[in-house]
């Protein structure tokens, strides 16, 4: 049965607490709050008593499908357990309470804690200055093109194209259009890297740089990364790594080692702050040497004669302020937390633990999917559905039946260049034994696509809402709660 939505419940006159009487003279709302903008009319929330509030919430909760429920393994996204300390510290009120306009003397442990977390972002990427300041991942896409576009029109260079793989995310390709480039694609060869002839012949000097993640995101790691750094800096064209995928890097390689000028990160990824359903989250960016003077202004320093932190605005050079404040503090502090609590050895297990449960749910899986590259994968992979399409039900088909079991979808048709992918990431926070029966299901769909192919063509079975017919939804989209009525 579908639960009912609180204004479904909702019944004139009941509370769900009782405010005591007021103990101060009253005053009318028109005395504090200009008549414009006053309603003619109450709102009209829902009236409900406390225990239906409480279990309203709890039953959504219990239904939606989180990663503290099961398996989450969206590739590209990682979606791993965060730790509870992270929001108890990120909730105590010292940070909680502070106010993003208040004088900065009065925030000196913010203004540290953005320094120190820049400056260990900066020991784990080998980069030499870092902005917390972009809110996402497409944010710090951005803010490293506008850099790049700053660092070429300081030389009096105004070029035109900036270089993506074809297996990026396309985040990567819309960044470079607001930066006001265009997207010029190099291919992937058969091993599922950058093809360096087609990149050598797509070079000129009218390229501005290059964005490429790495591991790409066939969960690949370039292992010809140094030779496409060397030739797009043979034409002084920068390159940007994105840094979604750093959590299959820390402690054992840095994007500065490799040759890069510009990396961003997700720390709502790889430093484990909670994310999904739209936010919030966090892309820093990282620079090296010369390319400090572009940074987004302002940049937290610290004086060392006067023991303090301080906003810096005077950079004749930045690419301006992109945030209306210095990001989404919280997320920072939970990535400080992280990152101070894990330390150089536990970062580097974590990706050695990423790249290890990938690889073993990969190997799990190799007799029942098509694997289109043969090479070990680092924190996620991606594999075809395309013998089980043959027989009848494609990758959208096993992601819905997956549902049944508990588990969270992986990301589907995701790389575009591999035909009804699944793109896997299980994470470092999974145990062998999550993975076994994660791998044991995935079995069985493939199983019942010859002995009950119905069980999977109309799944999901088990959720509060079955399948939709999702060309109508997109046609006919209305996301209230009333159905149009």
């Amino acid at each position: 049965m579908t639960a009912q939505l609180l204004n479904e419940i909702s019944v004139p006159g009941k509370r769900g607490c009782n405010l005591p009487e007021c103990d101060v003279p009253e005053r009318p709302l028109q005395d504090l709050i200009p008549e414009d903008y006053l309603r003619d009319e109450p709102p009209g929330l829902p009236e409900v008593s406390e225990p239906e509030l409480v279990r309203h919430f709890t039953g959504l909760s219990s239904t939606n499908h989180h990663v503290d429920k099961n398996l989450y393994p969206l590739g590209s996204c990682t979606m791993k357990y965060n730790p509870k300390v992270n929001d108890a510290l990120a909730s105590r009120s010292g940070f909680a309470d502070l106010h993003p306009e208040q004088p900065v003397e009065t925030a000196q442990g913010a203004l540290q804690l953005y320094y120190e977390l820049e400056q260990l972002l900066c020991r784990i990427t080998g980069m030499d200055a870092f902005t917390l300041q972009p809110a996402a991942g497409s944010h710090g896409e951005l803010t490293g093109v506008l850099i790049m576009r700053n660092y070429h029109r300081k030389k009096g260079e105004r070029r035109k194209y900036v270089i993506i793989p074809d297996s990026a995310h396309g985040t990567n390709p819309a960044s470079v259009a607001m930066g006001g480039y265009e997207a010029l694609e190099v291919q992937s060869s058969d091993r599922g890297l950058v093809d360096v002839d087609d990149l050598r012949s797509v070079i000129s000097d009218e390229v501005a740089g290059m964005m490429l993640t790495n591991p790409n995101t066939l969960g690949l790691f370039e292992e010809e990364i140094v030779e496409i750094i060397e030739v797009l800096h043979s034409v002084d064209a920068l390159m940007y790594m994105d840094g979604a995928n750093m959590n299959a890097l820390l402690g054992i390689t840095r994007p500065a080692a490799m040759g890069f000028d510009i990396t961003h990160l997700n720390l709502h990824k790889t430093f484990s702050t909670p994310h999904g359903g739209g936010g919030p989250g966090s892309g820093p960016i990282g620079v090296t040497e010369r390319l400090e003077p572009f940074l987004p202004r302002p940049t937290v320093e610290y004086d060392q004669n006067e023991d303090r932190y301080f906003f810096q605005w005077d950079r004749p050079d930045s690419i301006g302020k992109i945030h209306g404040f210095y990001g989404n503090f919280g997320m920072m502090v939970r990535a400080y937390a992280y990152i101070r609590m894990l330390g150089p050895d536990g970062l580097r297990a974590l990706s050695e633990n990423a790249i290890i449960n990938a690889n073993y749910l990969r190997e799990q899986l190799r007799d029942e999917f098509e694997h289109p590259f043969t090479q070990h994968c680092m924190h996620e992979f991606v594999m075809s559905g395309r013998p089980q399409k043959n027989r009848g039900a494609s990758t959208k088909d096993i992601a819905k039946r997956l549902l049944d079991y508990g588990f969270h979808a992986p990301t589907v048709y995701f790389p575009l260049i591999v035909k009804e992918a699944l793109m896997v990431e299980p994470t470092e926070s999974e145990t062998r034994a999550t993975l076994d029966r994660f791998a044991e299901v995935l079995k069985q769909i493939d199983r019942e696509i010859d002995e009950n192919p119905e069980l999977v063509l109309e799944a999901p079975h088990t959720t509060p809402i079955h399948r939709v017919d999702e060309a109508k939804a997109n046609r006919e989209l209305n996301p209230g709660w009333n159905h149009g009525e």
